[in-house]
């Protein structure tokens, strides 16, 4: 039996439907123009954690997350709240924690659970052939957008299921992977990490230079995010093309923060014809709730201090828990990512920004405005509000990361 989806253009009706209760005459035509140009214009977000949120709900329940339809206020993402906010291009993150490799060695179960990831992503298809595919092209991506479909292309974020062995790379991609984040959260044999302090190799490792190459060679982008400063040149000077921070923010923000790309980086990237996804997480945004876990914790030592408590996971659960009600959560706002987007672009102009939202993978950190994937309008309207063009802002909500994907896929073809 053929099963009929509402349109795109019907999600996007109910979107403006939805707004036109809550918004003024004038803020009206800003998010009718908003929704508009999200309609026209592809939207590719190059983070969102979905799978990794499937296997969590598997592994914890044994219940599958159905993300083709409505979840409520489940999660960040599913296939109803995507179509309201116009999202096009997907990218899911095949997460493997860095906890998976120690001391540089290579671990069958950070490629198993990376092949288990690409399973669940290919079951989301599978079970709702009509509203999800995957593309292994540009191409591909804009004929499932053309046939209505919510295209979900595959970023490997941690390099570790590559395992040292550079054949992996090329069966990967064949699964759809197209752009891999070289670490995470710890060195690895690749590369060091921005949030580790233990800086291993200096920046790249001999293989992750060799990776590198491959990667160029196999049409799979190369992500910063993650990367140490030395790592992130090191990545520099050996990509012959662009590469991308597939969910980074601006460090002018937040200073001392080296997971965020200093200005001198930004330069760096847009030189090379790269491009800066901004995350949405608060600490990638503002410097109050960048800073907000280490006062908790300086808070912490002093409760146990004073009341003679010895560290304990329910001493610091309850303890967190009063904490947020006395201290609330300093969440960052809509104009806090506006004012990242007008960063990039005063330093190195519009063709070097877009959107790497990190959605479900930043848990209760997310902005004002921005809380989940119906919400990309709202970023429009912000765009709208400060000046952008309908051109520029299009660059940022998808022609941006196609430039570059596109030269990605030339170079490999001519190599």
């Amino acid at each position: 039996m053929s099963i009929s989806f509402p349109s795109r253009g019907y999600w996007l009706a109910a979107a403006l439907a939805a707004y036109s209760l809550a918004v003024s005459a004038s803020e009206g035509d800003v998010h009718e123009k908003a929704l508009r140009i999200v309609q026209d214009a592809p939207i590719i977000d190059t983070h969102i954690d979905v799978p990794y949120r499937l296997e969590g709900q598997l592994k914890a329940t044994g219940e599958w997350i159905d993300v083709g339809e409505g979840t409520g206020e489940e999660g960040d993402f599913d296939y109803p709240r995507a179509r309201m906010g116009g999202l096009n291009g997907a990218f899911m993150s095949i997460y493997t924690p860095a906890s998976l490799e120690q001391g540089g060695e290579p671990n069958p179960e950070s490629t198993r659970l990376a092949h288990h990831l690409i399973d669940l992503v290919e079951r989301m298809v599978s079970e709702h052939p009509d509203r999800f595919a995957i593309p292994h092209s540009v191409a591909e991506f804009e004929r499932q957008v053309e046939q209505g479909k919510l295209s979900l292309p595959l970023g490997m974020e941690n390099g570790s299921p590559i395992a040292g062995d550079l054949s992996q790379l090329a069966h990967f991609y064949d699964r759809g992977i197209r752009y891999i984040t070289l670490a995470h959260s710890a060195w690895n044999h690749i590369s060091d990490s921005s949030y580790d302090p233990d800086k291993h190799w200096g920046g790249l490792s001999p293989f992750g230079r060799q990776l590198v190459t491959a990667m160029n060679q196999q049409g799979v982008m190369v992500d910063v995010s993650h990367l140490s400063d030395a790592a992130f040149r090191d990545v520099i000077e050996v990509s012959a093309v662009p590469v991308i921070a597939s969910h980074s923010s601006a460090r002018h923000f937040t200073p001392g923060f080296e997971r965020n790309m200093s200005d001198e980086m930004i330069r760096q990237l847009a030189e090379q014809g790269g491009v800066i996804q901004i995350n949405y997480g608060s600490s990638f945004l503002t410097p109050t709730a960048n800073q907000y876990g280490e006062v908790r914790k300086a808070a912490y030592r002093v409760y146990l201090a004073d009341n003679q408590l010895e560290d304990s996971d329910a001493v610091d659960e309850a303890f967190r828990r009063q904490y947020r009600e006395q201290h609330p959560y300093p969440y960052a706002t809509l104009d806090d990512v506006l004012n990242h987007i007008d960063h990039v672009v005063d330093l190195v102009g519009i063709d070097h920004v877009g959107i790497g939202s990190d959605y479900d993978g930043v848990g209760d950190t997310l902005p004002v405005g921005l809380k989940d994937v119906s919400s990309y309008p709202n970023l429009v309207s912000g765009l709208l509000t400060r000046g952008y063009t309908e051109q520029e802002i299009i660059k940022v909500l998808g022609g941006n990361l196609i430039r570059v994907w596109r030269a990605v896929e030339a170079y490999a073809q001519a190599h």
